[in-house]
């Protein structure tokens, strides 16, 4: 009898070809779809990840291949575990990461738990990634495919979930995979890549912010590098550590945003250097099976970032670590997670937390004075 995979369908080209490759292995496919998120079906989203005809296209798809596929809603889980937190962070002044959220306490929590009812031992997904059996236990590596990579967004999941994951892209480029939708003749083969988040498909974060928050939005000072106070704002979750487009003042030279002061509700300008950090701290510390503090590695503070060579410390089972960076980088940004890599394989991470520089004095002056 041939072994029960359940294949998490998003309805985009990934998933679907996921499912192909494992059918064509001779697997018995259960595809499913989480309902996340409601769009207005008016055409404004179409193409998005989560968008009204992601459920249908995944149908489609398994029509065509023939096996079972099942919709499950997860619109009041994904609501509480994934967009308010993503609010909560941008109130605080930190830029979340909600993908990861996701995974870890939705999606692949959620697809365990129906895997088990539809007695399916494994589960696969459109994720790029790969896994690796070694003597020692699984380890978690990097796609093939650098630039599709998305084991940043896995690190945190434990050896008892990784092993009943099957990443069917991980060998593959995103070209050949389209090839082989198109030559299957999957619908959605043609697709766009989703580039924002499902939730807010404008990436207008703020406006998302300010209609589900309006009442805790706090305006306050736009302070340049002086000091001076260079204009007003109208809360701080429009902006982002290491911003420079759209500041709505006029600082007479290039400036970034390098802190958020929450407490006094201000937004400080300054240099492109200003953002470099040879420090910072992390919470949320998983390490994968037989990694332990101190650690010496490779760490990315953002997503599709460049490796810097690093050391964590702290006491291994805390949840918290002291990442020191050979050479420092630019604005490790408090809601982002770094991600610690030897070689392709991921070690584990942490989300960064805040530490701000030294702030610049506000002067009480008026705006651009």
């Amino acid at each position: 009898m041939a072994e029960r995979v359940l294949v998490a369908m998003s309805g985009g080209v990934d998933s679907s070809v996921a499912a192909a490759l494992l059918q064509a292995e001779g697997y018995d496919i259960v595809g499913v779809t989480l309902h996340l998120w409601d769009y207005p079906d008016d055409g404004t989203t179409k193409g998005r990840c989560c968008a009204p005809e992601d459920v249908h296209d995944a149908r489609r798809v398994a029509d065509l291949l023939g096996f079972p596929h099942y919709a499950f809603d997860r619109r009041e889980l994904f609501e509480a575990e994934v967009v308010a937190p993503f609010v909560e962070s941008y109130l605080a002044g930190e830029t979340p990461s909600p993908c990861v959220r996701c995974n870890r306490g939705v999606k692949l929590k959620e697809l365990l738990t129906l895997a088990d009812r539809l007695d399916a031992p494994l589960i696969a997904t459109g994720h790029y990634a790969r896994l690796r059996k070694t003597n020692s236990g699984l380890e978690l590596l990097a796609a093939k495919d650098l630039g599709k990579d998305q084991s940043y967004f896995l690190h945190m999941l434990p050896e008892s979930t990784l092993s009943r994951l099957v990443f069917p892209l991980g060998e593959l480029d995103k070209a050949t995979v389209r090839q082989k939708a198109a030559g299957l003749g999957l619908p959605g083969a043609h697709k766009g890549e989703s580039q924002e988040l499902c939730f807010v498909p404008t990436g207008r974060y703020d406006e998302l912010v300010q209609a589900r928050a309006p009442d805790r939005l706090r305006p306050g000072p736009i302070v340049g590098a002086d000091g001076r106070v260079l204009g007003q704002h109208a809360g701080v979750h429009r902006f982002t550590l290491g911003q420079r487009r759209n500041l709505g003042v006029a600082a007479g030279e290039r400036a970034y945003v390098v802190d958020i002061d929450t407490d006094q509700g201000a937004v400080r300008l300054g240099r492109k250097e200003d953002l470099l950090a040879s420090s910072f701290e992390v919470a949320e510390l998983t390490l994968q099976a037989g990694i332990s503090l101190p650690l010496s590695a490779e760490v990315v503070v953002r997503y599709r970032g460049q490796k810097t060579p690093a050391r964590a410390t702290g006491t291994s089972g805390k949840g918290h670590a002291t990442v020191t960076l050979a050479e420092p980088v630019v604005a490790p940004t408090a809601g982002q997670y770094a991600v610690f890599y030897d070689g392709e394989r991921v070690l584990g991470g942490g989300v960064i937390v805040p530490s701000r520089p030294k702030a610049a004095r506000v002067e009480h002056a008026h705006a651009g004075g």
